[in-house]
């Protein structure tokens, strides 16, 4: 059996300068498709939501559906990190609240690391959690549960680019 990639594997490939392939997956059928291709890891992320129960967006994820599907990526990837996305407000509410979550997320489910998109909290959570045994991947840029469509709830601070992929 194939040895698991961890995030210390991550941080060897990038002392390297090597390129690292993550692909989101959300199901069992999923993870064995995208781990047999060869990816470095797998995200299960928030966006399930939208893509596989058909909601308008990624703000009534909940930790009970991010855990059954984390559960079935683990299932099927067997060298793979993979990543299980921390849903809204399961982080927001301080350090506290996201090691709760994150340590559930962890032990439920086999994934290997977190991700969380950025908040004005994520400095002190991500601190928190990695002092605490999280592994944590950020999330920066557009962050989809920060905008409800109005165009005002986007995190604007945070968008780089002129012209926003939304």
């Amino acid at each position: 059996m194939e040895k698991r990639i961890n995030v210390l594997d991550f941080q060897d490939k990038c002392v390297k300068g090597e390129k690292i392939a993550v692909v989101t997956a959300y199901d069992y059928a999923m993870a064995l498709a995208v781990d047999a291709a060869g990816v470095d890891a797998v995200l299960v992320g928030d966006s399930l939501s939208m893509t596989m129960l058909g909601r308008e967006s990624t703000l009534s994820t909940t930790m009970e559906e991010m855990i059954h599907h984390c559960k079935a990526v683990s299932r099927g990837v067997k060298r793979a990190l993979v990543i299980g996305d921390l849903p809204f407000l399961s982080y927001q509410l301080g350090p506290k609240t996201a090691l709760a979550n994150a340590g559930r997320l962890m032990a439920e489910t086999g994934v290997g690391a977190v991700k969380l998109e950025w908040c004005p909290q994520a400095p002190e959570v991500t601190e928190f959690l990695v002092e605490n045994g999280i592994p944590v991947m950020g999330h920066v840029g557009f962050t989809p549960s920060r905008f409800t469509g109005s165009g005002d709830t986007v995190c604007r601070e945070r968008i780089r680019s002129p012209r926003p992929a939304f």
